[in-house]
């Protein structure tokens, strides 16, 4: 196979970071082990273990396997290369959590959790190997030349993790990017003590007191579904596909908030997000996104910029109402734990990740 850009490498390097994340979690009170941090290495098969979390072990790799072999593939490697690095990179990274774990009281490292996340990697690799052997991937190569321009891996990774990001509870519909509160409380830990923190205290300490007027909640979520629009005209093909992605999206979001209200208030409230601002905000923003069908690319790059921008100001000045600080507590210390760093990452880190791609986009001076 020819060597050609994949979304499976960004993808694979996200996937790996939440793997770090999901290991090293909550990632407080750091200390030296008193044993070797080998000693896990050895230990005998545990008197406690439960077949969720084999399952979860073996299952959890599995995506990572998948990634870095068609990442591989597409780098024009053979696909028994392909294997062998899915392997040796699942159980590398599985090594590196678990003798890390020796540090964090609240982690137990374990040989059998080293052993199935090997596995695991395998596994998905083998399973990729069969999807090529199918011609899976040969024909997902030839509907991506018809529906996206070259170079699109980016784009398309943007537009895949975004309503993965939607999932985490977010204080308006649609308003992703609401990074720094954590910021704040992360420079502050980071500067206990410290003098700066002093200067610093003015930044640190605001926080917005009044919530969003009915026109800023309108104009966050038309932005909210503006921008991954922008994103996708970034790399459809002219035409009628450009619609297609556009509905797409549309539907993607409303059905990936649905899914979050769902989770945070339960099935009978999964609805509860289409407030008549909300379901305004939403109906503007599908035909602004519709109207940008008709733009030239690097036009509807720029809009896709400005959409961003407009959405990262709105959303840093939403304050955390009663509601949306009572899922966050339930994401974070309740049945969501282990879907918590994904979505969250995700969520708050989008935004700026899709300002990057498409000033990258405009720099690049394609042609239309």
């Amino acid at each position: 196979m020819n060597r050609q850009p994949s979304s499976a490498v960004p993808l694979a390097c996200f996937y790996a970071a939440l793997i770090v994340y999901a290991s090293l979690y909550p990632f407080g009170d750091w200390r030296v082990p008193g044993h070797s941090p080998w000693q896990f290495l050895w230990l005998p098969w545990p008197r406690y273990w439960t077949a969720f979390d084999i399952v979860a072990n073996l299952l959890g790799y599995v995506p990572f396997g998948v990634l870095v072999f068609v990442a591989c593939l597409r780098a024009g490697q053979a696909p028994a290369r392909g294997l062998l690095a899915a392997l040796l990179a699942g159980t590398l990274l599985s090594f590196s959590m678990e003798m890390l774990q020796n540090f964090l009281p609240r982690r137990v490292p374990s040989n059998i959790d080293l052993a199935l996340n090997g596995v695991g990697s395998a596994a998905g690799a083998a399973l990729g190997w069969l999807v090529l052997g199918a011609g899976g991937i040969d024909r997902w190569q030839s509907l991506r030349e018809r529906w996206f321009i070259a170079g699109s891996a980016g784009g398309l990774a943007l537009l895949l993790l975004w309503p993965l990001g939607l999932l985490f509870p977010a204080p308006v519909p649609l308003g992703l990017g609401q990074v720094l509160p954590r910021l704040q409380e992360g420079v502050q830990w980071a500067l206990q003590g410290s003098p700066v923190l002093d200067a610093l205290a003015p930044w640190l300490g605001a926080a917005p007191a009044e919530p969003l007027s009915a026109g800023q909640e309108l104009a966050t979520v038309a932005l909210g579904l503006l921008a991954p629009c922008m994103v996708a005209l970034a790399v459809a093909r002219p035409g009628w596909r450009r619609l297609a992605l556009l509905a797409g999206a549309m539907l993607m979001g409303a059905a990936a908030t649905t899914l979050s209200t769902a989770l945070n208030f339960g099935p009978a409230h999964a609805l509860a997000w289409r407030t008549p601002n909300a379901e305004a905000g939403f109906a503007l923003g599908a035909v602004l996104a519709l109207l940008a069908v008709l733009l030239p690319r690097r036009a509807a790059l720029g809009v896709g910029l400005v959409a961003l921008s407009g959405l990262v100001a709105l959303v840093a000045h939403a304050p955390a109402d009663p509601y949306f600080a009572q899922s966050l507590q339930a994401w974070e210390q309740g049945r969501f734990i282990h879907f918590h760093g994904a979505a969250q990452w995700v969520g708050w880190l989008w935004p700026y990740a899709a300002l990057l791609y498409l000033l990258v986009r405009v720099a690049a001076h394609e042609p239309e």
